[in-house]
Protein backbone atom coordinates (compact mmCIF):
# COMPACT_ATOMS: atom_id res chain seq x y z
CA UNK A 1 0.00 0.00 0.00
CA UNK A 2 1.47 3.39 -0.92
CA UNK A 3 1.81 6.58 1.43
CA UNK A 4 -0.75 9.27 1.41
CA UNK A 5 0.26 12.06 -0.64
CA UNK A 6 1.70 14.02 2.27
CA UNK A 7 3.71 11.45 3.91
CA UNK A 8 7.06 11.26 2.50
CA UNK A 9 8.77 7.65 2.92
CA UNK A 10 11.53 7.43 5.28
CA UNK A 11 15.13 5.44 4.22
CA UNK A 12 14.54 1.59 5.05
CA UNK A 13 16.80 0.81 7.89
CA UNK A 14 18.86 -2.51 6.61
CA UNK A 15 22.58 -3.64 7.20
CA UNK A 16 24.78 -2.41 4.02
CA UNK A 17 25.40 -6.01 3.24
CA UNK A 18 21.89 -7.94 3.55
CA UNK A 19 23.49 -11.23 2.36
CA UNK A 20 25.74 -11.33 5.22
CA UNK A 21 24.57 -13.60 8.03
CA UNK A 22 23.74 -12.15 11.53
CA UNK A 23 26.26 -13.93 13.55
CA UNK A 24 26.87 -13.14 17.66
CA UNK A 25 29.07 -14.94 19.56
CA UNK A 26 27.73 -17.11 22.36
CA UNK A 27 29.02 -15.07 25.33
CA UNK A 28 27.41 -11.81 23.61
CA UNK A 29 23.78 -13.18 24.24
CA UNK A 30 23.41 -13.46 28.01
CA UNK A 31 25.09 -9.89 28.03
CA UNK A 32 22.59 -8.40 25.55
CA UNK A 33 19.91 -10.06 27.15
CA UNK A 34 20.41 -8.69 30.38
CA UNK A 35 20.87 -5.23 29.18
CA UNK A 36 17.67 -5.23 27.33
CA UNK A 37 15.84 -6.64 30.62
CA UNK A 38 17.73 -4.05 32.59
CA UNK A 39 16.84 -1.23 30.81
CA UNK A 40 13.04 -2.58 29.97
CA UNK A 41 12.54 -2.63 33.79
CA UNK A 42 14.26 0.65 34.20
CA UNK A 43 12.27 2.16 31.13
CA UNK A 44 8.81 0.23 32.16
CA UNK A 45 6.61 3.18 33.16
CA UNK A 46 8.05 5.34 30.49
CA UNK A 47 6.61 6.26 27.17
CA UNK A 48 8.18 8.18 24.08
CA UNK A 49 7.01 11.56 23.42
CA UNK A 50 5.49 11.09 20.12
CA UNK A 51 1.43 10.97 19.55
CA UNK A 52 1.16 7.42 19.67
CA UNK A 53 3.21 6.86 23.13
CA UNK A 54 4.86 4.01 22.10
CA UNK A 55 6.92 2.03 25.27
CA UNK A 56 9.86 3.95 25.78
CA UNK A 57 12.41 0.71 25.44
CA UNK A 58 11.53 0.69 21.74
CA UNK A 59 14.03 3.52 21.52
CA UNK A 60 17.07 1.54 23.29
CA UNK A 61 16.70 -1.49 21.05
CA UNK A 62 16.06 1.10 17.86
CA UNK A 63 19.18 2.25 18.43
CA UNK A 64 21.54 -1.25 19.16
CA UNK A 65 19.52 -2.17 16.31
CA UNK A 66 20.64 0.43 13.75
CA UNK A 67 23.82 -0.39 15.20
CA UNK A 68 24.02 -3.75 14.25
CA UNK A 69 22.10 -3.96 11.54
CA UNK A 70 23.18 -0.57 9.56
CA UNK A 71 26.39 -0.08 11.32
CA UNK A 72 27.69 -3.95 11.27
CA UNK A 73 28.86 -3.23 14.51
CA UNK A 74 29.17 -6.68 16.31
CA UNK A 75 30.98 -5.69 19.35
CA UNK A 76 28.80 -6.96 21.86
CA UNK A 77 29.48 -4.11 24.83
CA UNK A 78 29.11 -1.36 22.49
CA UNK A 79 25.85 -3.38 21.73
CA UNK A 80 24.78 -3.32 25.58
CA UNK A 81 25.28 0.05 25.95
CA UNK A 82 22.97 1.10 23.09
CA UNK A 83 20.38 -0.53 24.83
CA UNK A 84 21.33 1.12 28.14
CA UNK A 85 22.04 4.01 27.03
CA UNK A 86 19.04 6.30 28.69
CA UNK A 87 19.09 4.33 31.58
CA UNK A 88 21.52 7.05 33.71
CA UNK A 89 19.92 10.26 32.22
CA UNK A 90 16.29 9.22 32.27
CA UNK A 91 15.96 7.07 35.03
CA UNK A 92 16.96 6.86 38.51
CA UNK A 93 19.95 4.60 37.64
CA UNK A 94 23.61 5.18 39.13
CA UNK A 95 26.77 4.69 37.31
CA UNK A 96 27.55 2.61 40.23
CA UNK A 97 24.88 -0.07 39.98
CA UNK A 98 25.27 0.06 36.14
CA UNK A 99 28.85 -0.72 36.90
CA UNK A 100 28.17 -3.52 39.36
CA UNK A 101 25.90 -5.13 36.94
CA UNK A 102 27.49 -4.60 33.60
CA UNK A 103 31.20 -3.12 34.08
CA UNK A 104 33.92 -0.57 33.09
CA UNK A 105 33.48 -0.21 29.54
CA UNK A 106 29.89 -0.15 29.12
CA UNK A 107 29.08 2.30 31.94
CA UNK A 108 31.61 4.48 30.95
CA UNK A 109 30.05 4.50 26.85
CA UNK A 110 26.50 5.44 29.17
CA UNK A 111 27.94 8.19 31.02
CA UNK A 112 29.37 9.28 27.45
CA UNK A 113 25.51 9.21 26.11
CA UNK A 114 24.26 10.81 29.29
CA UNK A 115 23.48 14.48 29.62
CA UNK A 116 23.90 16.40 33.21
CA UNK A 117 20.31 17.01 34.20
CA UNK A 118 21.45 19.61 35.98
CA UNK A 119 22.00 21.98 33.59
CA UNK A 120 19.64 24.60 31.73
CA UNK A 121 18.37 22.40 28.62
CA UNK A 122 20.01 24.96 26.01
CA UNK A 123 23.43 24.41 27.94
CA UNK A 124 22.62 20.62 27.73
CA UNK A 125 22.49 20.81 23.68
CA UNK A 126 25.24 23.14 23.04
CA UNK A 127 27.63 20.67 24.93
CA UNK A 128 26.29 17.95 23.20
CA UNK A 129 27.62 19.69 20.32
CA UNK A 130 30.91 20.95 21.82
CA UNK A 131 31.69 17.55 23.23
CA UNK A 132 30.79 15.22 20.05
CA UNK A 133 34.52 15.71 18.40
CA UNK A 134 36.13 14.16 21.98
CA UNK A 135 33.84 11.30 22.34
CA UNK A 136 35.18 7.80 21.91
CA UNK A 137 34.29 6.18 18.84
CA UNK A 138 32.07 3.72 19.71
CA UNK A 139 30.15 6.71 21.59
CA UNK A 140 30.29 8.62 18.72
CA UNK A 141 28.39 6.10 16.38
CA UNK A 142 25.85 5.33 19.22
CA UNK A 143 25.18 9.01 19.07
CA UNK A 144 24.69 8.48 15.54
CA UNK A 145 21.98 5.90 15.26
CA UNK A 146 20.09 7.67 18.64
CA UNK A 147 20.10 11.21 16.42
CA UNK A 148 18.60 8.82 13.30
CA UNK A 149 16.37 7.60 15.71
CA UNK A 150 15.33 10.77 16.62
CA UNK A 151 15.00 12.61 13.73
CA UNK A 152 12.40 9.90 12.37
CA UNK A 153 10.56 9.92 15.35
CA UNK A 154 10.06 13.91 15.33
CA UNK A 155 9.56 13.85 11.39
CA UNK A 156 7.14 11.32 11.41
CA UNK A 157 5.70 10.60 15.02
CA UNK A 158 5.90 14.00 16.72
CA UNK A 159 5.13 14.74 19.91
CA UNK A 160 1.32 16.10 19.67
CA UNK A 161 2.50 19.73 21.49
CA UNK A 162 5.50 19.93 19.21
CA UNK A 163 4.79 22.64 16.62
CA UNK A 164 6.09 22.78 13.62
CA UNK A 165 9.46 25.08 13.93
CA UNK A 166 10.16 22.82 17.16
CA UNK A 167 10.55 20.10 15.07
CA UNK A 168 12.44 21.98 12.19
CA UNK A 169 14.88 23.58 14.90
CA UNK A 170 15.52 20.00 16.36
CA UNK A 171 16.42 18.82 12.76
CA UNK A 172 18.65 21.18 12.46
CA UNK A 173 20.12 20.77 15.86
CA UNK A 174 21.07 16.95 15.40
CA UNK A 175 22.38 17.52 12.02
CA UNK A 176 25.42 19.98 13.78
CA UNK A 177 25.81 17.29 16.49
CA UNK A 178 26.42 14.72 14.24
CA UNK A 179 28.66 16.82 11.67
CA UNK A 180 30.44 17.58 15.11
CA UNK A 181 30.84 13.45 15.35
CA UNK A 182 33.34 13.47 12.12
CA UNK A 183 33.76 10.47 10.47
CA UNK A 184 32.59 7.63 12.12
CA UNK A 185 30.35 5.09 10.62
CA UNK A 186 30.05 5.89 6.61
CA UNK A 187 26.49 3.71 6.92
CA UNK A 188 25.37 5.22 9.90
CA UNK A 189 26.43 8.61 8.68
CA UNK A 190 24.93 8.07 5.59
CA UNK A 191 21.40 6.56 7.13
CA UNK A 192 21.54 9.88 9.04
CA UNK A 193 21.94 12.25 6.14
CA UNK A 194 19.09 9.88 4.40
CA UNK A 195 16.48 10.01 6.90
CA UNK A 196 17.36 13.86 7.89
CA UNK A 197 16.70 15.14 4.08
CA UNK A 198 13.16 12.48 4.68
CA UNK A 199 12.09 14.24 7.61
CA UNK A 200 12.89 17.79 6.49
CA UNK A 201 11.24 16.80 3.07
CA UNK A 202 8.15 15.66 5.22
CA UNK A 203 8.09 18.86 7.26
CA UNK A 204 8.18 20.83 4.00
CA UNK A 205 5.00 18.77 2.16
CA UNK A 206 3.29 19.72 6.20
CA UNK A 207 4.04 23.33 6.06
CA UNK A 208 2.69 23.36 1.72
CA UNK A 209 -0.16 21.25 3.23
CA UNK A 210 -1.27 24.03 5.95
CA UNK A 211 -0.74 27.01 3.48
Amino acid sequence: MSAPPHIIQCPRWTHPHPEAPITTSAPAIPLLLAAAHFAAERHEQQRRKGGDQVPYINHPIRVAHLLAETGGITDPDVLAAALLHDTIEDTDTTAGELRARFGDRITALVLEMSDDKGLEKGERKARQVRDAPHKSAEARCIKLADKTANVHDIAFRPPANWSWERRAEYLDWAERVVGACGATNPALERLFGETLAAGRAQLASERAGAG
